[in-house]
This record gives C-alpha cells, sequence and structure tokens, in this order.
C-alpha cells in the first residue's frame, strides 16, 4: 500500500506551509471517495485524523527548521503515524486496526521517506 493521500498532504504542508497543507490533508481524501469510492467511508475519520496530523507536523517543523533533511520527514512520519495509531486505537478499540498502516503500508512510508524527500529537494530550488 502506497499511502499516496499522505504523500501529497507531506509535499504540500512542508512546502507551502499549514493552510495548504490542511487544505490538501482535508480535500484529496473526500474527493478521491466522491470520484472513486476510495478511501472507503468507514476509514474516513482516521484518515483524515493522521491527515490533519501530518499536515501540523510537516508544516510546523519545515518553518521551524528551513531545512528539507531526511531525518525532518522521518520525524514528520514518525509523528502522525504513532499518534495516528493511537487515535485509531481508541476509535476502533483495535491494536490490530491501528497497527495496519505499519503492516501494510510500510513500501508507502518508506516511500513518503525517500520520495518525499527527493521531490522536496527537487521543489527546493523553484
Amino acid at each position: 500500500m502506497l499511502l499516496p493521500i499522505y504523500f501529497f498532504t507531506l509535499i504540500a504542508a512542508y512546502k507551502y506551509g499549514f493552510f495548504t497543507g490542511l487544505l490538501t490533508a482535508i480535500a484529496s481524501p473526500l474527493v478521491n471517495h466522491a470520484l472513486f469510492g476510495m478511501p472507503a467511508t468507514e476509514m474516513m475519520t482516521i484518515i483524515l485524523i493522521k491527515s490533519a496530523l501530518l499536515a501540523v507536523a510537516a508544516s510546523y517543523l519545515a518553518q521551524r527548521t528551513k531545512q528539507v533533511k531526511i531525518q525532518n520527514i522521518l520525524a514528520v512520519i514518525l509523528f502522525y503515524q504513532g499518534i495516528g495509531m493511537i487515535a485509531e486505537f481508541c476509535l476502533t478499540g483495535s491494536f490490530m486496526a491501528a497497527m495496519q498502516d505499519i503492516r501494510l503500508g510500510l513500501p508507502g512510508i518508506l516511500f513518503q521517506l525517500v520520495c518525499g524527500y527527493f521531490c522536496l529537494k527537487a521543489l527546493k530550488n523553484l
């Protein structure tokens, strides 16, 4: 699972700030759901929570450090996934449901880390 909704929120928030990141975090899952039925309705709440957490963390860290570093992106990913897992556990009461982004989404997390870094580095020069 590549988690593309989170990828675009990461780029938008890190490069363009909180409001653009939050707009992407909210609009992307809603538009995708309206057009394609994905993400599924029952997943929408947790996806919106994690996306908003990602927008907050990425915009904050980018504004604070003013640098694109792989460890910054890793910190953002760990923050939104960690707090998001706690939120998902609280909403579902299921530890396995809370861990599914790690179990199934590890390729997407690695994609966010590596491709997010290189994409942000390329955008920094624009």
